[in-house]
């Protein structure tokens, strides 16, 4: 038995589901099924699917397309969870326009929700991924780079 985490059974889904150009959507009975053959816990495969079905209600209706700014302080548990890089590539993100300040809240928000503290710069960026992935194709090249930053393990210079 594997000690798996949500977010290893979130990679799992994501590399093989969901990224997929498949037409049909797996029946979640199988999927669970499934992965727990290959090896992840029913508490890890059960947290994977409330996490995603979280994401899928935080849907904007908007997308990407909003150019709104806004200054963001983050609380003390947030920064412990993100820490100062993580804090400073969301922060690069939106000053690029990749994401909205509410994007960005949906962002710390599913991070939180992974209960991994801190979360490390390769794992936010999956997370940023999953939810930019989630909104309205009104951006396909924002989601196109940080797709690419993603599996090209690429470094983002801060400034």
């Amino acid at each position: 038995m594997m000690k798996e985490s949500i977010f290893d059974v979130l990679m799992y889904l994501f590399e093989h589901y969901i990224d997929d150009e498949a037409q049909t959507e797996p029946d979640r009975d199988e999927l669970e099924d499934h992965l727990i053959e290959v090896g992840f816990g029913n508490a890890e495969v059960s947290g994977a699917f409330d996490w995603l079905e979280d994401l899928a209600k935080l849907r904007s209706p908007g997308g990407l397309s909003s150019k709104q700014h806004s200054f963001r302080a983050y609380r003390t548990e947030e920064i412990e969870q993100l820490g100062p890089q993580g804090i400073g590539f969301l922060h690069y993100l939106e000053q690029n326009e990749v994401l909205n300040p509410t994007i960005r809240e949906q962002i710390i928000e599913r991070a939180q929700a992974l209960d991994s503290q801190p979360i490390d710069m390769e794992q936010l960026k999956w997370v940023a991924l999953m939810v930019l992935f989630n909104q309205p194709d009104d951006h396909p090249s924002d989601l196109a780079w940080l797709e690419d930053l993603v599996y090209e393990n690429q470094s983002v210079i801060l400034h």
